[in-house]
């Protein structure tokens, strides 16, 4: 599925403050519908910030984000769910005395059975939507080889795996972007491999789009549509992989780890 030309995201002049220290300074970019984006640059130069106020775990300082024409600037994190953007952690973040069952269905949105009321007299309508996701639970635990761990507790997982549920989770929702931060660290070259193959296919089969922040350039490089550059908070390049490998100001800030 090619990304279609109408931005999904749109993120203008977002500027964020702490006290005296400027960590996202007047950055602006637009993500297609459809595409793989990837947000890259040294420690330190804003990546996370940048996730966070566009998910509402940030306020800006300055600046507005859009997503399919909304101006969901500072709203809290969950309306912003709401709208159909979901993410993970650089940090994982996985309910470890939970079963990987019970991890995906917490990202599932909208139940009838989270109503009081609903849940007491639990119609039809409410364990069909149980099965429903379910259902899902599986279907997307299969498709990234975790389906012999569905009832396994997510403290017995690997690191590896705890990734792979996390990202699961955050497809319960059947959000439209989806927002990885550093998805492959601390995982082997062939479930990194896996991952890849995931989002790709998500992208061709489901029309998700991603914005994806990772240090490793191979993975990056082979993986996006386009890329846009931080350092010290600003946005010093976007374009194509080729673009910005050939980029000076890019090789410069990003010590010449910009290798294809």
């Amino acid at each position: 599925m090619n990304a279609s030309s109408a931005p999904l995201l749109q993120i203008q002049e977002l500027t964020k403050d702490f006290g005296g220290l400027r960590a996202v300074d007047h950055c602006s970019f637009e993500i297609p519908q459809g595409s793989i984006f990837g947000l890259i640059g040294p420690n330190g130069s804003g990546k996370t910030t940048v996730f966070n106020l566009v998910t509402g775990f940030l306020e800006p300082t300055k600046g507005r984000v859009f997503f399919k024409g909304h101006d969901i600037t500072g709203m809290p994190p969950h309306r912003i769910a709401r709208y159909g953007i979901a993410r993970t952690f650089q940090l994982v973040r996985t309910f470890n005395r939970m079963t990987v069952m019970d991890n995906l269905l917490l990202g599932v949105q909208h139940q009838r059975g989270e109503n009081l009321l609903w849940g007491i007299l639990q119609p039809p309508s409410v364990h069909q939507e149980e099965r429903q996701a379910i259902e899902r639970a599986r279907e997307l635990l299969s498709i990234v080889g975790l389906g012999h761990a569905v009832n396994e507790y997510c403290g017995n997982l690997s690191y590896a795996e705890q990734k792979m549920v996390e990202l699961t989770r955050a497809l319960m929702s059947d959000p439209q972007l989806v927002m990885l931060d550093e998805p492959t660290s601390g995982i082997n070259p062939t479930l990194v491999n896996r991952i890849l193959d995931y989002i790709r296919r998500l992208r061709q089969e489901q029309g998700k789009t991603f914005l994806v922040v990772e240090h490793d350039m191979r993975v990056i490089m082979n993986l996006c549509d386009r890329i846009a550059v931080l350092d010290y908070g600003q946005k010093i390049a976007e374009g194509t992989p080729a673009e910005i490998c050939a980029n000076a100001a890019v090789i410069d800030a990003y010590l010449g780890a910009c290798v294809a």
